[in-house]
Parts: C-alpha cells; sequence; structure tokens
C-alpha cells in the first residue's frame, strides 16, 4: 500500500472515531446533571386522574426521588424500594418533605406495588407510564426483558426544583449508589 494511501486510510479511521466520539458525547449531554432544574412532567399518583409535577411540588421543599425500571420486579421488590419504606423516617428526619419513586408503569400498578410494599403514608408512588418524565431526565433504557423503555435506576436530592444530588447506577439496572443508605441528605 502506498504512503499516500494509508494516510487516507488513518485518516478516515481517525475521522470515524472522532464522529464516534461526539456522538456518544452528544448522548450523554442529554442527560440531567447536578444543578439542572427537574422537569416540569406531569407524572401520575394512584389514578390518570391525580397528577403529580415533581417541579412544582418541589416548590421550596427538598425532596428525595428515586426511579426503577420496574414494580414487581426482584430487585425493586426485594431491596430498593423497601430500603428507602425502612428509612423513610430517618430520611425526612434530616430535613426532607417527601420521598417519591418513581417506575415507567401505569398509576394502578404503582399505587398497588406501594399497597403491596407498606409504602403508603412513607413513600409516594408516581407512575410514568409513556416514560416522559423519565426522557426529560436523559435517563431512559431500552430493557426488552421488562417491554421495552424503562427508567435507568437512579436516585436524587431535589431543592427548591434543583437537583442537589444524582446518582445513577453505573450498569443503569444495579443495585448500589442509589439505595437508600447511600443518599446523602
Amino acid at each position: 500500500m502506498s504512503q499516500l494511501a494509508t494516510t487516507i486510510l488513518l485518516s478516515s479511521r481517525r475521522s470515524l472515531f472522532n464522529c464516534f466520539q461526539r456522538r456518544i458525547h452528544v448522548c450523554s449531554i442529554n442527560m440531567v446533571a447536578v444543578g439542572d432544574n427537574v422537569p416540569s412532567v406531569e407524572l401520575f399518583e394512584d389514578t390518570p386522574a391525580n397528577k403529580v409535577n415533581l417541579a412544582k411540588v418541589s416548590s421550596g421543599k427538598k425532596i428525595v426521588v428515586f426511579a426503577v425500571p420496574g414494580a414487581f420486579t426482584p430487585g425493586c421488590s426485594k431491596t430498593h424500594l423497601p430500603g428507602y419504606v425502612e428509612k423513610a423516617d430517618e430520611i425526612k428526619s434530616k430535613g426532607v418533605n417527601e420521598i417519591f419513586c418513581i417506575g415507567v408503569n401505569d398509576p394502578f400498578v404503582m399505587a398497588a406495588w406501594g399497597k403491596d410494599q407498606n409504602a403508603t403514608g412513607k413513600v409516594r408512588m408516581l407512575a410514568d407510564p409513556t416514560a416522559t418524565f423519565t426522557d426529560a431526565m436523559g435517563l431512559s433504557v431500552d430493557l426488552a426483558v421488562l417491554g421495552g423503555k424503562r427508567s435507568k435506576r437512579y436516585s436524587m436530592i431535589v431543592e427548591n426544583g434543583v437537583i442537589k444530588e444524582l446518582n445513577v447506577e453505573p450498569d443503569n439496572t444495579g443495585l448500589s449508589c442509589s439505595l437508600a443508605d447511600k443518599i446523602k441528605v
């Protein structure tokens, strides 16, 4: 191969690699970050008629929000939600007004799951049925085993509408940094 051909080939590979790097960078920009406002999107509690907007709810308040890939799934039902239910009083004693759990499920499923997990009065169960909030956060993930688009597993602290802490599981669904005992209130 001539030197000119080699140079063109290497240049093409570098351009392709740089383009690939830019695509990844652009994708990661869509995710919210500490200091961003929480998206002003309607979620649902108990029924489609009961709308909840976390941007409005957090006005003048400090809230903890965590999201799960799916209601009634093993990791969510055995570890994630139970941890927040168990530690709700402790978390609230540190100045947190409310704790919210978000799932890409319908509001009836989220309400039934909350009752099943004894979350009533401790953790408010919010449904994001079309993943509108999850997409606005930049934290959706395709999980075919759960039927398609779901939420990455994460937790965050929101004060007066601003994200103060954000803990996204490195593998999107694991159980480490987003657990109740890891939140720094």
